[in-house]
C-alpha cells in the first residue's frame, strides 16, 4: 500500500460505502495511519491509497505520538456547514502543492467507528477543513477543484508535471494501465 499521486483515476472515482468492516479493513486502517504520519499528513482517505471505500484516517496534531487522537470514521457525511474560512491546505496526492481554499468553518458530520457505531460530532477551524478535504476525496473531489481563479492558475505548471509523472511512471509500467486499474477497483468494491 502507498500513497497515489494525481491523476490515478481511483482519485476521481466516488468510493463506495463500506458495508461491514473486517479484518483487512482494520490492517488496512493502521497501514493508512502509518502513511499518513510517514508524509506528515493529519488526515487520508482509502482512495489515497487506491482503496474504494468510504474510509478515512485522521489525527489533527499529526504526531504519531499522540494515539489517542488517531479517528477512523466509515462512511463519513457531512449533515451542516456554518460559516468560511480561507487558509493554506495541501493534499498528500499532490506532494508540494499549497494553496488557499475556501472551506466551511465548522460542520456537522456523522459517521461510524471501527466498532460500527454511529459517531455524530461537531468540529471547526483546522479539523472541519481536514474533514471536508478528506470527505471531498472519497467523493472524488480533489482540493484543487476548490481553488479559486488565481490559485488555478498559479498552480497549472504543478498539476501538468503530476500529469507528465504519471504518465513517464505508466509507460515504464511502474503504474498498471487505467483499464487495469478500474478492473481492480471494481473486484474491491464488489468485497465490501
Amino acid at each position: 500500500m502507498k500513497i497515489v499521486h494525481y491523476p490515478h483515476p481511483v482519485l476521481r472515482r466516488p468510493a463506495s460505502p463500506l458495508k461491514h468492516i473486517d479484518k483487512g479493513i482494520r490492517l488496512a486502517v493502521g497501514r493508512m495511519m502509518d502513511l499518513m504520519y510517514e508524509a506528515k499528513g493529519l488526515g487520508l482517505a482509502a482512495p489515497q491509497v487506491a482503496l474504494p471505500y468510504q474510509l478515512l484516517v485522521t489525527n489533527i496534531t499529526g504526531d504519531p505520538n499522540q494515539k489517542d487522537r488517531e479517528e477512523v470514521y466509515v462512511n463519513p457525511v457531512i449533515i451542516d456547514r456554518k460559516g468560511f474560512q480561507e487558509d493554506e491546505e495541501g493534499c498528500l496526492s499532490f506532494p508540494g502543492l499549497f494553496q488557499k481554499i475556501r472551506r466551511s468553518k465548522t460542520i456537522k458530520v456523522q459517521a461510524y467507528n471501527l466498532k460500527g457505531e454511529l459517531v455524530e460530532k461537531t468540529v471547526s477551524d483546522l479539523e472541519a477543513r481536514a474533514w471536508q478535504h478528506e470527505i471531498d476525496h472519497l467523493n472524488g473531489v480533489l482540493f484543487i477543484d476548490m481553488m479559486g481563479p488565481i490559485a488555478k492558475l498559479a498552480s497549472r505548471s504543478s498539476v501538468k508535471n503530476f500529469e507528465r509523472e504519471f504518465k513517464r511512471m505508466q509507460e515504464k509500467g511502474e503504474i498498471p494501465p487505467e483499464l487495469d486499474v478500474t478492473q481492480l477497483l471494481a473486484a474491491l468494491e464488489s468485497e465490501t
